[in-house]
């Protein structure tokens, strides 16, 4: 199972940046859709971004515009480059992978990683 290690977050004050970056390991990173997803305490985890393989990017109704989804197959990596950020931001985010369907569906079949936590306060 492809598994994934997050990192790029931090504290961070509203309206600021951050660049979060996804290691993946196994040979299918180039051959399925790329996940971005959040979680807050007692929240469900929510989807943020996606890439497909052909790196067409979609995101969520409420990061739109603020975010950006890529990737480099080359280096099995994904990045999400997060700006204008708000405190409702707030959250551990974690990458995974898997047909598009299933990643927009919320069942990626990669294992969880630990995620980076991203804290957006003044």
């Amino acid at each position: 199972q492809v598994q994934f290690v997050e990192s790029g977050g931090g504290l961070v004050q509203p309206g600021g940046s951050l660049r979060l970056s996804c290691a993946a390991s196994g040979s299918i990173f180039s051959k399925n859709a790329i996940a971005w997803y959040r979680r807050t305490p007692g929240k469900e985890r929510e989807l943020v971004a996606v890439i497909t393989t052909s790196s067409s990017g979609n995101y969520a109704d409420s990061m739109k515009g603020r975010v950006t989804i890529s990737r480099d197959n080359a280096k099995n990596t994904a990045y999400l480059e997060m700006n204008s950020l708000k405190p409702e931001d707030t959250a551990v985010y974690y990458c995974n992978l898997g047909s598009l369907v299933d990643v927009l569906n919320g069942r990626p079949s990669g294992a969880w990683g630990q995620g980076t936590q991203v804290t957006v306060s003044s």
